[in-house]
């Protein structure tokens, strides 16, 4: 069975680097406004992620795929801090923290993926991608909370954390972070 892919890309689709800025539906400040649109990308990631993330490797055919890719790597280190909350209340803290802590973007020395994106071409497009990774950030983090936490019992689905362990391509957007607290 193969991956499955993005299907957002569109002619007139911006990039930043060589990542699709696809529209978003979204409460956040950010490059990306989907305003009408059913769908978006964090929607297609949060719905293939069970399926994706047994995949080791990842066959890129579109830009859109890069931005799927980062948000399926996103949701995994969500699960990593939501299996920890013992309510959605302090699961939405701990997403929204997460969401806007300081992270890196491709062409900076922590950003796992440097192989397979490119560095923004400027500083407007850095600033730009910047903006955008941490929109998709926030967003992804609320819309998880509303997928992880059992209504009944506010408790994380034991349907969702079980995936905590699973490492899509064998990539994870916080390795960087052990290696670097490994050599100090």
């Amino acid at each position: 069975m193969p991956a499955y892919h993005s299907n957002l890309m569109a002619p007139d689709t911006r990039l930043v680097g060589n990542m699709a800025l696809l529209p978003l539906k979204t409460q956040f400040k950010g490059p990306a406004r989907g305003d009408g649109i059913d769908s978006d990308i964090i929607d297609e990631a949060i719905y293939y992620f069970k399926a994706n993330v047994f995949f080791k490797n990842y066959e890129i055919k579109n830009e859109a795929d890069r931005t799927l890719i980062y948000v399926t790597l996103y949701i995994s280190e969500c699960l990593k801090k939501l299996q920890k909350c013992s309510s959605r209340n302090a699961g939405e803290k701990e997403m929204y923290t997460l969401g806007i802590t300081n992270f890196p973007i491709p062409g900076e020395p922590g950003f796992p993926l440097n192989a397979m994106y490119a560095k923004p071409a400027n500083k407007q497009e850095d600033e730009t991608m910047r903006a955008y990774l941490q929109q998709i950030r926030q967003e992804t983090g609320l819309r998880l909370c509303d997928r992880v936490f059992d209504p009944q019992t506010d408790k994380p689905s034991k349907w969702w954390v079980c995936f905590v362990k699973k490492q899509f391509m064998n990539k994870s957007l916080s390795a960087p972070d052990f290696i670097l607290l490994s050599l100090k």
